[in-house]
């Protein structure tokens, strides 16, 4: 099984989460998603890139791409949200819309990972 893994490391700032959408959106082009696949990747990203903002001085991303899936990790990205938090339902909301566009999601220790399946064909 033949993978591509592209790591990608920028300040973690809001200005920033744009350059990240953009990378996402052409490595979900790369990897023979369709459209509506890659704007979905691209929101998922997006929102785990939210859920990480303010946690370290970096955003920590790495692409894993397979013939069959495209996988996404981000460091920092946590399924519990402290209610005390500043924007903490909006942090919730995100979790779900992740969860509600990905094929698979997967907390760990260090964050999320996010696996989009590639039709037969698409690459």
């Amino acid at each position: 099984m033949e993978r591509d893994l592209i790591a990608l490391k920028l300040p973690n700032k809001p200005s920033y989460v744009g350059v990240i959408r953009l990378t996402t959106s052409s490595i979900a082009s790369q990897a023979g998603l369709n459209i509506e696949e890659i704007e979905d990747v691209k929101v998922a990203i997006a929102e785990a890139c939210i859920n990480a903002l303010g946690k370290s001085d970096s955003f920590d991303i790495e692409y894993e791409l397979y013939s069959e899936k495209l996988v996404i990790s981000v460091k920092n990205v946590s399924e519990k949200i402290d209610d005390k938090c500043e924007n903490s339902k909006e942090r919730a909301l995100g979790i779900l819309i992740i969860k509600s566009l990905m094929d698979e999601v997967e907390f760990t220790n260090s964050g999320i990972k996010m696996t989009k399946q590639i039709e037969d064909g698409n690459r």
